[in-house]
């Protein structure tokens, strides 16, 4: 008879890292950053613009599209009509260096998105660089 010798099977037990002490920590951190948060807030301060109580009036290059509630258009006052928007435009832009090719269109808060694109669109084609928007008051 032979002996035979068996080999014992040792099961290591698997590698686990302890993640206990690295959530401590983060804890801790995260409630130093808490505390320490509204200090710096304060030392921020802000303070919002005022209105002008007068206005002053606007230089006589600028360029003002007004629109109604009903698509009345008037450039500066002056009424115009949608299909004599674009050539005057062109010819108005053509007389300015780029840097002042801007154009700004007041619109009441209660219009429609799409005319106001379309009117946009149609500066853009008649070369003007720069775009405003006015939100009307009346």
């Amino acid at each position: 008879m032979s002996i035979v010798k068996t080999r014992a099977l040792s099961v290591s037990p698997r590698p686990v890292i302890n993640v206990t002490p690295l959530i401590d920590v983060l804890l801790v951190l995260l409630i130093i950053f808490m505390v320490i948060q509204p200090h710096k807030e304060a030392k921020l301060p802000v303070k919002a613009p005022e209105r002008a109580a007068i206005e002053p009036p606007p230089s006589p290059e600028t360029l003002m599209l007004t629109v109604s509630g009903d698509m009345r258009l008037e450039l500066n006052s002056k009424p115009i009509g949608v299909d004599e928007l674009l050539p005057l435009l062109a010819d108005l832009m053509e007389q300015r260096t780029l840097d002042t090719r801007a154009l700004f269109i007041k619109a009441p808060p209660m219009l429609a998105y799409g005319p106001v694109v379309l009117l946009i669109d149609l500066a853009k084609g008649a070369g003007v660089v720069t775009v405003g928007l006015v939100k009307d008051e009346g």
